[in-house]
């Protein structure tokens, strides 16, 4: 069993990356780090899904992007951490991903991430990550953690129906698409999202808007088109 520096049991991680070749990288380096051991990796979400609570790390790394650029995979990584998070809620997820994406973090927050690092990372401050997060601490940055909460708090603008204002921005983005008659997956397309998230999205929309049905959604976008 490989030990940590002071002795005691090694962090286990997860890694969950559908390239090969990043997933080998990842393996070597963060198996090499003292007190640290890689118990499992998948390539998908349902690999994942199915491995992980049968290995039962202490850290999972997630990437966010599944699916070698299909926009289905879009964000499938923080729908995985949503997941593990509900069955697992010691499991520490640090979200790993190649771009900087507000809308993203704001997701990968909201599922339960305890952090969120670019693929750009040093190595050592990817390892330095892993076990902060297997620590219990955040590795959320607070810069780009205070832009999404300034954007959980628009709109501040009076130009915004007071229909939507419980709405965040993207919410409001895809009611209108909502609006235009666009199904989930035609909306998924368009903006770079899984059709499952477009779907959890509309669900959490249809509850703010205090409607049970999409038509009834779109009714007030066309009240509120006909106002403007």
């Amino acid at each position: 069993m490989v030990e940590t520096a002071t002795g005691g049991d090694p962090i286990r991680v997860f890694l969950l990356d559908d390239h090969e070749v990043v997933r080998r990288g990842l393996r070597d380096l963060l198996g090499a780090a003292p007190g640290l051991e890689v118990v499992g990796e998948a390539a998908t979400a349902r690999e994942a899904l199915a491995r992980v609570p049968a290995v039962r790390p202490d850290v999972a790394v997630l990437d966010v992007r599944l699916g070698g650029g299909d926009p289905a995979g879009d964000h499938e990584g923080i729908e995985v951490c949503r997941e593990l998070r509900a069955r697992m809620p010691e499991l520490a997820c640090l979200i790993l991903t190649s771009f900087d994406d507000d809308e993203a973090l704001f997701d990968a927050i909201m599922a339960g991430a305890a952090g969120y690092v670019l693929k750009q990372i040093k190595g050592s401050d990817l390892i330095e990550a892993v076990r902060t997060v297997a620590a219990g601490r955040s590795m959320l940055d607070p810069g780009a953690t205070a832009r999404v909460m300034a954007r959980l708090r628009e709109p501040e603008g009076a130009d915004v129906p007071p229909e939507l204002a419980r709405l965040s921005p993207r919410e409001r983005e895809i009611l209108e698409l909502v609006g235009e008659g666009l199904t989930n997956r035609q909306i998924a397309g368009r903006l770079y999202l899984a059709e499952k998230t477009v779907k959890n999205r509309i669900s959490a929309i249809l509850a703010k808007l205090g409607v049970s049905r999409r038509i009834q959604a779109a009714v007030i976008v066309e009240r509120i088109r006909e106002r403007s």
